[in-house]
């Protein structure tokens, strides 16, 4: 098991920027691939970025050049720096960690909500 917190939304006008953390505890050392994703009200939850334990990074064609997402995985936190800020990226922003072995399992965090508006 997996536990997910994270922490860091807001309101921030157009241009501004926030970071998001998220930490996890539990069975940590298991963690292959620590991601953030977001959902907006009437949609579906998408993908935002993600950092594997080897620092391999991939972010959402949106995001890139405007995020940039950041962990340690011997703590297991992982952070999204978000800059340039859209209304288009106001949303709840979700922690997910993802274990592949011995067999897939993701866990989410609670969520956190980013309210981008003048």
């Amino acid at each position: 098991q997996v536990h997910l917190v994270e922490s860091g939304g807001g309101k921030v006008q157009p241009g501004g920027s926030l970071k998001l953390s998220c930490v996890a505890s539990g069975s940590i050392d298991s963690i292959d691939i620590m991601t953030w994703y977001r959902q907006s009200p009437g949609k579906q939850r998408e993908f935002v970025a993600a950092i594997r334990r080897d620092g391999g990074t991939q972010y959402h064609d949106d995001v890139k050049g405007r995020f940039a997402i950041s962990g340690d995985y011997a703590k297991i936190t992982v952070d999204l720096q978000m800059n340039s800020l859209k209304s288009e990226d106001t949303a709840v922003y979700y922690c997910n960690a993802i274990i592949m072995s011995p067999s897939v399992a993701g866990y989410w965090g609670q969520g956190t909500p980013v309210t981008v508006s003048s």
